[in-house]
């Protein structure tokens, strides 16, 4: 139970505002309770799930294999973007950047590519670079120079979305090799494409290291309080800068993965892509003030935007009504989160 202890002990540090033993074992007890379960999530789990029985019966088509992949195809991108973001609100944080860090590693990636004649390997490679460095910066704006969250993401926006308009000034890249648009074509073993097989693969990649090593422990405990974990001895500035870097990296990510689905690249992809992610995690049951959810839950919360969005077309819903529906939904979810949090 070294975990356990590791907990115990963080919370020993708030034994300063007079918690007796027993008040700290019992939150040490709980943290760890919510660190190996989906608690906080059950309430999206059953949603997703009363979702996906109404959209059964409403539809004829909505139980099948076929929509079943479609859905996942659908929600590649925002289900990569979203694990990012996760992070970042788990230490209490928020980045407005990621769609336009999409669009920018879009438009390096067919540069480097098309352009410049450079193999796939290094232009993705370029591509991650790129769209890991914005976070890197945007990381160090928040630590170094104390810039809120919200305004040094925001900035990073606009410089994100201008660079990626720059390297070929506002047009369009076409012209990929065959093999790269296949990729999110082809179902091999009848199931699968690779761009899913990567989406997959980051969720389990996510959910290990959330749950098994200490780095995804030392999220929560700069989301419950940072200046204690830093008392800890955890290195609040660096894990921060790290969080962001990461959250920019998966954007760029989920943007060669989108260029793949679209065999072509432009500086306009990704808006308010930033919201969807948001939105997914909120809806999975990451608290905004951080500290509480996690992968899986965000993971549940892509999916109901993925369900609802997909039963909504096949019930021939306007788009602009699927808005305004998607909007309540997320209004629901972070009252229902306040909910708790006043009951607690």
């Amino acid at each position: 139970m070294g975990i356990f202890s590791s907990y115990l002990h963080f919370y020993a540090f708030l034994a300063s505002k007079d918690m007796n033993v027993a008040t700290l074992e019992a939150k040490a007890r709980l943290r760890f309770t919510e660190f190996f379960s989906l608690r906080g999530a059950t309430g999206p789990l059953l949603g997703l799930l009363a979702l996906c029985v109404f959209l059964s019966f409403a539809t004829d088509s909505f139980l099948s294999i076929r929509n079943f992949l479609n859905v996942l195809d659908q929600i590649t991108v925002l289900g990569i973007m979203a694990v990012g973001m996760t992070f970042v609100i788990l230490i209490a944080g928020i980045d407005l950047s990621v769609g336009s860090v999409m669009a920018l590693s879009m438009m390096v990636l067919g540069y480097l590519n098309v352009e410049a004649g450079m193999p796939m390997g290094v232009a993705i490679s370029g591509a991650l670079v790129a769209a890991a460095l914005t976070g890197f910066v945007a990381g160090l704006l928040i630590t170094e120079f104390q810039v809120p969250p919200f305004i040094a993401t925001l900035a990073m926006m606009s410089i994100a979305r201008g660079l990626a308009n720059m390297i070929t000034n506002g047009s369009q890249i076409i012209g990929f090799p065959p093999w790269f648009n296949m990729g999110a074509i082809i179902r091999y073993g009848g199931f699968l494409t690779i761009t899913v097989a990567v989406m997959l693969v980051v969720f389990v990649l996510a959910v290990l290291f959330q749950r098994y090593r200490a780095g995804g422990r030392v999220l929560y405990a700069i989301g419950g309080n940072p200046e204690v974990a830093r008392l800890a001895g955890i290195n609040v500035k660096r894990a921060t800068v790290l969080v962001y870097t990461v959250c920019a990296g998966l954007a760029g990510l989920s943007g060669i993965l989108l260029a793949a689905r679209l065999d072509a690249v432009q500086p306009s992809s990704g808006i308010a892509y930033e919201l969807d992610a948001i939105a997914a995690v909120v809806i999975g049951g990451t608290s905004l003030s951080g500290g509480t959810g996690g992968v899986g839950g965000t993971i549940i919360g892509v999916l109901i935007i993925g369900v609802l969005r997909n039963g909504l077309n096949l019930l021939s819903v306007s788009p602009f009504l699927q808005q305004v529906v998607i909007g309540l939904v997320i209004v629901l979810a972070v009252a229902v989160e306040t909910f708790q949090h006043r009951k607690k």
